[in-house]
């Protein structure tokens, strides 16, 4: 039997959940977005415009290159998206190279730590991932308290069952019996 990597399962939930997250959020008006929360960083904008940061700032230390500038504090949504998903995609890619690498244990330099310092790919890449899981949470927190509704759990058996659904709804049988009869 092959089993599924446990890597692999955990960035694909981190990617699904946070998009599903972005597709709520999307839904909000811009004083929703920022209406203060006792939880977090405050508001839903600022809680992902600070998951987006620490995704592309911990992506570009294991890359070794220079940090990308912040997104600002207002940006729109469109743009948090589009950004967020590039840089989940990026992650990502960084991080199955680690493992394909037999990385994982290996030591990059932070060079924005005083001084700097060594830290694993591995645990960074975990880092990131429970970093994302943990804010998508207050997100939710947040979300429901405006009183969307249809959230989701968030957790990884929830999109398991999801990803699962969503492949039987796709399945070659399905689409070639066409729509069923009453």
């Amino acid at each position: 039997m092959n089993a599924p990597d446990l890597l692999d399962r955990l960035l694909e939930h981190d990617a699904w959940t946070t998009g599903r997250v972005l597709e709520l959020a999307g839904s909000l008006t811009d004083e929703q977005l920022d209406r203060d929360f006792d939880v977090g960083h405050r508001t839903v904008r600022r809680t992902l415009v600070h998951m987006l940061r620490n995704v592309e700032v911990w992506t570009d230390l294991m890359l070794a290159r220079p940090v990308r500038r912040p997104p600002g504090a207002r940006t729109a949504m469109g743009e948090l998206r589009g950004r967020l998903e590039a840089a989940l995609g990026e992650f990502a890619r960084t991080a199955r190279q680690a493992r394909d690498a037999e990385r994982l244990n290996d030591r990059y330099v932070d060079v924005l730590d005083e001084p700097p310092r060594q830290k694993s790919y591995g645990g960074t890449i975990l880092h990131v991932l429970t970093h994302d899981h943990l804010h998508r949470g207050e997100i939710l927190h947040m979300l429901e308290r405006l009183g969307l509704t249809g959230l989701i759990e968030g957790d990884v058996l929830g999109w398991e069952s999801a990803r699962a659904a969503g492949a039987a709804a796709s399945s070659p049988r399905d689409r070639q019996a066409g729509p069923s009869s009453p």
